[in-house]
């Protein structure tokens, strides 16, 4: 789900991925996907349990997350002044080279601001094109590079592409990482047009929903605030993906993705 951007991001290999491979992939491998209301029944009280010690129980409210990848970037800091406005929460999943080790400031802002912090790999590989060796490299050096920055090493990862298969989630797993993937996605890395990324995700946008947005491109984050007002209009509200999964937790290896109503 990585392309550069012209001018700005020049040099790095166009990527992408169609729904219908992504599903090859999981299958393939045989694995299965949890979604966020499994995750939440997974807790044993029904997602009752804890509801108090909880921002917001998205068993009763309607939640949908907004996620970032492959940053952060030069518009992030822009990105962050919006989230802090409409007093919205987001979950980055961070790129270790050029991005984590660049911006370390703005790294730190996210954590300090209440945003997930979650690992994108050190270098957007294509996981389970590698060896054993090699995938714990790309997540652990992103581990280490954050931890450094905030204190805290993440709890959830987003593969490239959203490739994984059996290895990835054993080195995930031993990693303390759980795999996050998306059920809306706006394709920013294809176009620079803001309105056209606010109607893709608009579209798409159900309860539950995990949104792929990329805080690199052009076009995506002026079209945040029109996305925010207008889910919120139809009554959705904002959460982490912790908090969508709440009171379940995410566990290390599994690969979550909500399902579309």
């Amino acid at each position: 789900m990585f392309r550069s951007r012209p001018g700005r991001h020049g040099g790095r290999t166009a990527l992408l991925l169609a729904a219908a491979t992504l599903m090859l992939t999981l299958s393939g491998c045989g694995m299965d996907t949890v979604t966020p209301q499994a995750a939440r029944a997974e807790s044993g009280d029904d997602g009752k349990a804890g509801a108090d010690s909880r921002r917001v129980d998205c068993a009763e409210v309607k939640c949908i997350a907004l996620t970032f990848d492959a940053g952060p970037g030069e518009d992030t800091p822009h990105l962050l002044d919006i989230l802090k406005e409409k007093q919205v929460p987001a979950t980055f999943f961070l790129l270790g080279r050029k991005h984590v080790d660049r911006y370390p400031e703005v790294v730190r802002r996210i954590a300090d601001e209440g945003h997930e912090v979650a690992n994108h790999t050190w270098s957007h590989r294509i996981l389970t094109d590698l060896d054993e060796s090699e995938v714990r490299e790309e997540l652990s050096r992103t581990q280490d590079a954050i931890e450094r920055i905030t204190g805290r090493k993440p709890v959830l990862m987003r593969p490239p592409q959203g490739r994984t298969d059996s290895m990835v989630s054993d080195v995930s797993r031993e990693l303390g990482l759980a795999q996050i993937l998306w059920s809306i996605t706006a394709k920013d890395y294809s176009t620079t047009d803001s309105a056209l990324i606010e109607e893709r995700v608009l579209t798409q946008a159900h309860r539950d929903g995990i949104i792929l947005l990329h805080d690199i491109y052009d076009g995506t984050v002026p079209a945040v605030p029109e996305i925010i007002d207008e889910l919120q209009s139809r009554g959705y509200t904002f959460v982490t993906v912790p908090e969508l999964l709440a009171p379940g937790a995410a566990r290390a290896g599994a690969v979550y993705r909500p399902e579309k109503d």
